[in-house]
């Protein structure tokens, strides 16, 4: 199929994922038989020690990406650059949000928005099986995010986010927290890419809009409370550190204005 032909290309970062990842393909197979447009799924497989990679490329019509092991923002932005759809959809590799609110994505960005997220906060979304402290968490996080580096989104650490494909190469390319100077790291390590990215989207005028997802929580999810929350932190304020240093800097004048629904 030639690129030209390519409407969709899905981006999965995964790590040791071998037990969560087949229901997801599965998934998303199922959906894309029932479509009549071209699509892709890649799985970037973030170092796995579990078999990610074999079982991945072991389905018909999934390409892998097969990386040291830096974080999921590292993979995020490598499987981003190597997208070529004319949409990129980032999602989860347990998909915590179903592939099948992808439509309202597409809607979206058909009618202009450059940087479509999901929202578990918005009027309309749901949350199904989270542990209250784990949204209490969220909610506090997100407060910094917008003290710190970002006002005006309700929720930034949703995995479900959508671009079309010349917006999703220029935001991953000017990533500085998780470029390609990124270092191996040890262990799970979940990340706020998405403050960075979303704070770059903003910096360069792109449109973002928010939209209301049904959410599940995972039961296996990879995220540690403590190790992580630092993580992130340290993220939210590498951005702010980066902005003042003059890192982001852009010339650049998109065709897509900006605001945030």
């Amino acid at each position: 199929m030639s690129n030209d032909a390519l409407l969709l290309s899905i981006v999965i970062p995964a790590y040791n994922e071998a037990r969560r990842l087949p229901a997801t393909l599965a998934a998303i197979r199922a959906y894309l038989d029932t479509q009549s447009y071209g699509a892709e799924v890649l799985v970037v497989d973030d170092g796995s020690s579990d078999g990610t990679a074999e079982l991945a490329a072991s389905y018909p019509g999934v390409e892998v990406l097969r990386l040291e092991h830096r974080g999921k923002g590292f993979a995020v932005r490598a499987g981003a650059l190597a997208a070529q759809g004319s949409y990129v959809l980032l999602c989860d590799a347990d998909l915590a949000v179903p592939i099948e609110e992808w439509p309202r994505f597409e809607a979206r960005l058909r009618a202009g928005d450059a940087v479509v997220i999901g929202s578990r906060e918005g009027v309309g979304a749901t949350r199904e099986g989270e542990p209250w402290y784990r949204h209490v968490m969220g909610r506090v996080f997100n407060y910094i995010i917008a003290l710190v580096a970002l006002r005006g989104i309700s929720d930034t650490q949703c995995g479900f986010k959508a671009m079309p494909r010349e917006v999703a190469h220029e935001l991953f390319r000017r990533v500085r927290i998780y470029g390609d100077d990124a270092p191996v790291v040890q262990g799970a390590a979940v990340t706020a890419y998405d403050v960075e990215l979303l704070f770059l989207a903003r910096k360069l005028g792109y449109r973002i809009s928010e939209v209301p997802v049904h959410w599940q929580y995972g039961t296996e999810t990879k995220v540690n409370p403590v190790r992580d929350s630092l993580r992130n932190l340290r993220d939210v304020l590498k951005v702010r550190w980066n902005d003042l240093r003059g890192r982001y800097r852009t010339e650049v004048t998109p065709t897509h204005k900006m605001s945030v629904d």
